[in-house]
This record gives C-alpha cells, structure tokens and sequence, in this order.
C-alpha cells in the first residue's frame, strides 16, 4: 500500500470548458520576453494607464486605518449607494440596494448569473464575434451556448432575424455585450430596441455587459439597455470599474437588475467568496463619486490610439478592417491571407496566422476563432503609439516579406 490515489477522476464540467485563449497568448508572450525577445503585446484586455491617484489614496488611508474586516456579503452600503448615484447621473435610472450586487470582477458576476438562472436543457444565445468566457460559462451552468453570427461587413452588428430563428422553447437568456470584446462594436439604438422587442416576444432575460460603456468614440450613442421601454424589471445589468477607471487588478464589478434574480445570486455568492475585498470596495466609491475627467483623458488617447491602428490595419495587403466604435479593441479580417506561407508558416486560419506573428514577427494577438470567429484576429490598442506603430512595421513585413 503505497497511500497513493490510483487514478484521479476529474468533474466531467471540467471536460466541457475549454482554456483561454487570450490568456495563453499573454503567458507565451510573457515567456518569450523573459528571454529577451521584444514582444509587441496586442494579446491583454486592460488598459495601460495607472490606477488614479485619488483611488489609491482612498484605498491607502482605509489600509492604514488597520480595519480590513468583512463587509457585507452582497458589498457594502457605501458602494451601493455610489453605483446607484452614477447609474442616476449617467442613466438616469432608479434602483435601490437590493437590486445591486457587488461581486469580484464583472465575470464573477456574470457566472452567478448564469448559475442562478440556468439549468441542464437551458440554452443561452450568444453574438459572437463573443468575449471567450460566455459560451464556458454557459456550459458551466449546465445549459448549451447558442451562437448567432455576425458578419465584419456589417460592423459586426447582429440581423434580427438570426437572432429571433436562434430562439427556442429551451432558451432563458440572451448576453448582449455593447460596446463590445472583441470587436468594439457599438449596437444602434433600433438594433437594441429589436432585441428589446424579440425579449418580451420569447418572455427572455437580457444580460446586458456594459463593462466598456464609458470608452465610446466619436459621436456614437451608448444605449444602456434597461432604459429601453419595459426592458428595467428583464435586464441583468453588468458593470465596473476595471476599463473605465484602470482598476482590473481591484476585481470589483457588479449586476443591477430584478431583486429576485440579484437576492438569488447573493445567495451563491454568500456560499463561494462572500464579500469583495474591502479595501478594494472604499477603491470603487472613489473612482465612482471622485473626479470624472480622468475617464474623458484615457478615452481621449484610445481614441487617438484606435484611428493610428485602423488606419495602419488597413493599410495592409490582405486585410479589411471594421472601424471599432468602443472599447479598445479591433478584430480585422485577415483571410485574405489564409493560403499564403508567412515567416515559413503555412496560413491556413486565425490560429497559423497568429502563431506567425508571435514566432516570427514577435507580435502577440489573439486568434479569432477563440472569439467564435476564425476570420479575424484581436488586438488590443491599450499599449501606447510607440508600441502600436512598431507592431505595424513589423506586421508589415511579416506579410510582404
């Protein structure tokens, strides 16, 4: 008897769920850097910019206090009270404390969702180009993701009518992510005024991931979905402050909505984490009730940052590129080069391409087909100019050889 497990079985869920793929170009990215090499990093989802400094002298003096004790589970009163004050001020929309909860990261957030709602036979619709974690987190609720494709033509914008003939008698939920990872699409008003419609049709809930609300350019129109007619009491809300105020590392997001789903979540939450962490919630109030401009200033310079990038995609032999209306994203079609040898690798979809660019051009991107779409690849412009136009020149010449 050596004491030893002979063979461990693993939860058939985690057979069901595949790996990040953002997340492992990041790694292998980090890996070649440690040795030296110069990787120009289009992979990371978050921006470039401090924390502001306001933030971390709230979160400093809260340390220093020695008091960092549990709070309540669902976050505390402080913090709900700012998250109802901006979606006051920027929404115009009214709630109270028992609509809110705060949980660790909008993707927290996002799975107790899912958890509370969905069971085996449920299925979820999801637009894809999609952010990575939807379909696995639909497929760790035990339901079946169901994907309805967009096209880069049409800016990735979804047709009603794909979304309406993807509804069945077995779907519950349909996740709307506007503006949006990967692509940076922004839906127009009528568009969302349809999916509204089509959610009061089926009798559907609405997961509306506002993340990127904050980062839309030009004189696009942000429509926080809730404050559609009739869409308040089927809309779970998604928000935080990782984009808009540089806080990824904090994990503080949060979902607005009906008061049965949000208690029912709450419990989950109060059996799995309990509270968020407290010096990271006295974080969130100052980001969310202390100075806004330094929100206007980082979406000034992606702004800047998303037209050198466009412009310089396109530019390029081979590849069409949507103009991004928000988040700081763009996901241009490259098959125009699939067929082709580049850098000694054969071309033959997102995944080849992207592995060129990282071994050869010391690019690091994502392969589109991580995102439900093997078209196009993602980069991310939240890295400075310098490093944008540098990964262009050496795009180039990887493509043109």
């Amino acid at each position: 008897m050596t004491g030893r497990v002979s063979q461990i079985r693993l939860a058939d869920r985690i057979g069901r769920v595949a790996e990040s793929l953002t997340l492992a170009v990041t790694a292998r990215a980090l890996e070649l850097k440690r040795q030296g090499i110069d990787v120009v990093g289009f992979g990371a989802g978050e921006p470039d910019f401090p924390t502001p400094a306001h933030v971390i002298e709230a979160a400093t003096q809260f340390l220093a206090k020695g008091q960092v004790k549990y709070t309540a589970s669902s976050g505390t009163p402080e913090l709900k009270s700012a998250i109802l004050h901006r979606l006051s001020e920027d929404h115009d929309l009214t709630y109270d404390a028992g609509n809110v909860l705060v949980s660790c990261g909008g993707k927290h957030a996002l799975y107790l969702a899912l958890q509370a709602l969905c069971q085996k036979g449920d299925e979820v619709v999801i637009i894809a180009p999609y952010w990575v974690s939807y379909p696995e987190m639909v497929r760790l609720a035990d339901a079946e993701p169901v994907i309805v494709s967009t096209s880069p033509a049409q800016d990735f914008t979804p047709d009603l009518s794909d979304i309406e003939a993807a509804i069945t008698d077995s779907t519950r939920v349909i996740i709307l992510n506007s503006p949006g990872n990967p692509t940076g699409a922004v839906y127009d008003r009528a568009t969302l005024e349809g999916i509204a419609r089509l959610a009061e049709k089926h009798d559907l809930v609405v997961f509306s991931d506002e993340i990127y609300e904050k980062l839309v350019y030009g004189d696009t129109e942000h429509v926080c979905f809730p404050t559609l007619p009739d869409m308040k009491d089927r809309t779970i809300l998604f928000q935080g402050v990782s984009k808009a105020y540089s806080m990824t590392g904090w994990r503080i997001g949060w979902s607005v909505g009906p008061k049965d789903i949000i208690s029912a979540m709450s419990k989950l939450q109060g059996q799995m984490t309990s509270n968020p962490a407290s010096p990271s919630q006295v974080a969130a109030v100052a980001a969310l009730t202390g100075p806004q401009e330094v929100v206007g200033t980082m979406r000034e310079e992606f702004d800047a940052r998303r037209r050198l990038i466009v412009d310089g995609l396109r530019a390029l032999p081979g590849v069409t590129c949507p103009e991004p209306r928000g988040a700081f994203y763009v996901l241009p079609d490259v098959s125009g080069l699939y067929g082709q040898n580049l850098g000694g690798h054969e071309i033959n979809g997102s995944l080849s391409f992207s592995a060129a660019c990282l071994e050869t051009a010391n690019v690091a991107l994502v392969a589109g087909v991580a995102f439900g779409d093997d078209r196009c690849v993602r980069l991310s412009y939240a890295v400075s100019r310098e490093a944008i136009q540098k990964g262009l020149d050496r795009l180039r010449k990887l493509i043109e050889g």
